[in-house]
């Protein structure tokens, strides 16, 4: 698969081409094209096992390809080791040295260079991760997003072209990651170098990253913009790992207008054309997503208030669950058990309890249509929500 990601204006491009990595009889990264502009912030974003880590490393010199190159600003470092290839990674693990303090952690990489004087820029850069006080701490007496910090600063001390980050936020608690996510972007605006992050944190990625490239067993399933990724996902896995979806399964009835016309036991539905990636055809099957925050309940009893022009299901309430800002229901219907619907806690209806009967009602351009034959192939029930 050849991917890019939109230009950048600074910074160094980094190139994998056809680039993958076996061991034995099994592929870890099947041959993959990529293109991480300069001057971004890009993530590659999957589970355990999906390849995203292996592709890191490759970047970093740690790993050798089984075949492809790696280019940095245009130069093949393929078979340059880690050393002198202009990139620094950041782990999970920060490996800070404990025996020393912040201010010679940081300094570190510029007295192994046999630089004199590093005070100004170990300072500068204590300053970018606002950390200034802090110099003359020893690691245990810092947070772990202090810390994180710190390695942070040490591996930009040294100017490298491209930082590698891999899960350097995995072992810090909710409310710190998402404190140092818009530490990061800050950090990496504020310097301008390529950022390539790895992560199976989808939160984490879509705050942080100008690009996101979802990754699944060893491949790129699809690359884009974090909002694109998520409106308008293009396979099933996709829509599942950003996210959670409502997958249903809906026979074709008629594609000659922009307006695909489907139907899902007797009800029938709407989708806009130009939101179905796969190739509908009147008489075929389709998968038809909808996530759980574009649907809207109402009440059964309160049916003609429900404008017109939206795709309308009945069902009934499930299960409800409380989740502060909004409430998440479970409904069975028709179309598929387990339908998930997310509302804002606003103005709760009372009425909205498990055995309640209600309608669930979306725009139809904020549904996505994916190939009915590959969601059963990745093994989704598309009957029901997921």
């Amino acid at each position: 698969m050849t991917a890019t990601a939109p230009a950048a204006s600074s910074g160094t491009d980094v190139r994998l081409n056809r680039i993958s990595k076996s061991y034995g009889a099994f592929t870890a990264v099947h041959p993959l094209d990529l293109t991480v502009p300069a001057g971004s912030f890009f993530a590659l974003l999957g589970a355990s096992g999906c390849g995203k880590t292996t592709t890191l490393r490759m970047i970093a010199g740690l790993e050798a390809p089984t075949t492809g190159t790696v280019e940095l600003a245009g130069r093949d470092v393929t078979a340059l080791p880690p050393y002198k290839r202009p990139v620094n990674t950041v782990f999970q693990s920060y490996a800070l040295f404990p025996h020393l303090d912040i201010h010679e952690n940081v300094a570190f990489g510029l007295r192994r260079r046999g630089v004199k004087s590093v005070a100004g820029q170990v300072g500068e850069m204590l300053d970018l991760v606002q950390l200034g006080e802090y110099a003359r701490r020893k690691p245990h007496q810092l947070s772990g997003g202090q810390q994180q910090r710190v390695a942070l600063a040490r591996a930009l001390i040294n100017h490298p072209q491209v930082l590698l980050l891999d899960e350097p936020l995995g072992a810090l608690d909710l409310k710190l990651r998402r404190q140092m996510q818009l530490e990061l972007k800050r950090i990496q605006t504020e310097v301008g170098i390529t950022f390539v992050h790895v992560t199976h944190d989808q939160e984490e990625a879509m705050t942080m990253a100008d690009t996101v490239a979802v990754m699944n067993a060893g491949r790129v399933e699809q690359l884009g913009a974090p909002a694109e990724l998520y409106e308008t996902p293009r396979t099933t896995f996709v829509a599942n790992f950003l996210g959670t979806s409502n997958l249903i399964t809906a026979d074709v009835l008629d594609t000659t207008g922009e307006t695909l016309v489907l139907r899902a036991a007797d009800t029938k539905l709407a989708l806009p054309r130009a939101r179905c990636t796969a190739a509908a055809r009147t008489g075929g099957r389709l998968t038809l997503g909808i996530r759980p925050e574009k649907i809207t309940l109402t009440h059964a009893d309160d049916a003609s208030a429900v404008p017109g022009g939206r795709n309308q299901v009945r069902g009934r309430i499930t299960g409800a669950g409380f989740i502060g800002v909004s409430t998440q229901y479970l409904v069975d219907s028709p179309v598929g058990t387990g339908l998930s619907v997310y509302e804002q806690n606003i103005e709760r209806d009372a009425r909205l309890v498990p055995g309640a009967e209600v309608i669930l009602h979306w725009n139809p351009g904020h549904g996505f249509g994916l190939d009915a034959a590959q969601s059963l192939e990745a093994g989704t029930d598309t009957g029901e929500g997921t």
